[in-house]
């Protein structure tokens, strides 16, 4: 299991500490120093049956810069929106979990967190 952090984040140290009280195995990964490629978040997204836009974070400087909450909602700007995310990560939602089951979760609370520990 990963999980995508930003340290500095209060839901991001929440989901840690409930995968720490259960005692999952996880790798941590800073996704603002190590930004997912396009091709890992479509693989992410592929993963939580989310588009793009469901976990862009609108109200980030980088998204207001962007115009992104004028931007179309449909399969055509898939890319556009998927591209943002990879040049500005600061914009994708947090955390996200990747379940070694092959599933995945934006992890903004504890029953979110649960969903992705096994059985």
């Amino acid at each position: 299991m990963e999980i995508w952090i930003n340290p500095r984040c209060g839901k991001c140290r929440s989901a840690l500490t409930e995968l720490d009280a259960v005692g999952a195995k996880y790798t941590v990964r800073r996704y603002l120093e190590d930004p997912p490629t396009a091709a890992e978040l479509e693989e992410v997204l592929g993963r939580l049956l989310l588009e793009p836009w469901d976990i862009t974070r609108l109200d980030e400087q980088a998204a207001k810069d962007l115009g992104m909450k004028q931007w179309p909602r449909e399969d055509g700007e898939r890319a556009r929106w998927i591209a943002a995310l990879a040049e500005h990560p600061i914009l994708i939602q947090r955390p996200i979990i990747t379940a070694d089951d092959g599933h995945a979760v934006v992890a903004r609370t504890p029953d979110a967190v649960r969903s992705v520990l096994p059985g």
